[in-house]
């Protein structure tokens, strides 16, 4: 590493490792706001703009809704999940004053975050190329659909839709000729959550770009490409083998047994990585290790005959009795938890799991998933709820307006 690249120490009082550094959030919805709290999350001050009134789309994302003091409904749950640690500021950026304001806020800040459409921001001044004209430091990242180039740049880009045109769907779900088979999306917005910590990473390898030239840049953060790229092993099985992968129920492409299995109670996920691990699970359930089953590449040809094998031993257990039996034998092995099992397991309440905030204004406490960033000398902390819309406006425009 160059001696030129120097970051500061962080102050003995520091609240976590990007504290000093000032975040101006003109996203929405998921993506966005997930990267801009993760760094809220790591010590940065986050000023999240939002439309008079209205406010981010997601505090109308529901129900769920928090309740207000006086009873009435409040934010949508949805907005809680990724806003954590902001402030909130109501700005009209369609008016001069608004545009105005934005364009002096990010003046005094370190990075820009915003999810609107391609060159939507151009007609307020506030694309990059106008705001590093002021701040030539700054770091800007913009989040699309199809990036800021390319055949499909002018195209909106939204998460289910991505999920199907990325392949990832084509991948997910019971194979053809099963019943409910069908494509199939993940369960939560996986890709807006992946592209937020895609464009938080960018945005933390600008910053230390910056602060070693003095030059920021603009990030360019595509949930296509991002997309692309989650497919991971299946996009590297498809280069090899010529062959696009297909949908394949709870079985892995490249390893078996690797999939849930039936207990007199329920469903244990037995994830067998390497041929030890098969032979301590045949060891832990009574079986024999087959020729045919001597090896992964054995097992995943002949994993129709594999699965019914386990299965048969399996449903005598109980979830319990078989994790006891397998994790003895070292063989990885856990529950299809519920969602609220998640929260009741004994690691996840070790681990403060859950993050429980006040707001004046709700009726009752705010509660969200903790950051599973753990550092030993920084540590996260979680110094404000979700903001309420508009919280702060007055005092972030009143310090604004001194600094004229």
């Amino acid at each position: 590493m160059s001696d030129a690249v120097s970051i500061p120490a962080a102050s003995p009082f520091s609240h976590g490792p990007l504290t000093g550094v000032r975040v101006l959030d003109l996203s929405r919805v998921l993506a966005g706001p997930w990267a801009t709290q993760t760094l809220a999350d790591l010590g940065a001050e986050v000023i999240k703009i939002e439309r008079p009134g209205a406010g981010d789309d997601t505090r109308h994302w529901g129900p769920p809704f928090t309740t207000t003091a006086d009873g009435r409904p409040g934010d949508a749950a949805y907005f809680l999940c990724a806003n954590r640690g902001k402030k909130s500021v109501e700005l009209d950026i369609a008016t001069p004053d608004g545009a105005e304001a934005v364009r002096r806020l990010a003046a005094t800040c370190d990075v820009v975050v915003e999810n609107f459409k391609t060159g939507g921001l151009k007609k307020y001044g506030l694309d990059y190329a106008s705001l590093a004209a002021a701040n030539p430091k700054l770091v800007y990242c913009s989040i699309t659909g199809f990036g800021q180039d390319g055949p499909d740049a002018h195209r909106a880009g939204y998460d289910y839709m991505i999920q199907a045109m990325g392949g990832l769907m084509s991948i997910t779900g019971q194979p053809d000729g099963a019943p409910g088979a069908e494509p199939m999306k993940v369960g939560v917005a996986v890709v807006d959550l992946f592209t937020g910590l895609y464009a938080s990473n960018a945005i933390l390898a600008a910053l230390w770009h910056a602060r070693a030239t003095g030059e920021g840049q603009h990030i360019d953060i595509a949930l296509f490409d991002v997309q692309a790229a989650m497919l991971a092993n299946q996009a590297t099985n498809y280069f090899v083998s010529g062959k696009a992968p297909t949908r394949m129920g709870n079985a892995h492409p490249n390893l078996a047994p690797y999939q849930p299995f039936p207990c007199s109670d329920g469903m244990v996920i037995i994830a067998v990585g390497n041929d030890g691990q098969f032979r301590a699970l045949c060891g832990a359930l009574g079986l024999q290790v087959e020729d045919r089953f001597a090896t992964n590449a054995l097992r995943v040809a002949n994993r129709e005959a594999l699965g019914p094998l386990i299965a048969a031993q399996t449903q005598g257990f109980t979830m319990q009795g078989l994790m006891q039996a397998l994790e003895a034998a070292g063989v990885p092995c856990g529950p299809v938890n519920t969602i609220d099992q998640v929260f009741e397991e004994p690691q996840a309440i070790h681990r403060g799991l859950t993050v429980e905030q006040t707001r004046p204004d709700l009726a009752d406490p705010v509660r969200t998933v903790a950051s599973p960033i753990r550092l030993s000398k920084t540590p996260v902390r979680y110094d404000a709820p979700p903001p309420k819309l508009g919280q702060d406006t007055e005092a972030v425009l009143g310090a604004l307006k001194t600094e004229r």
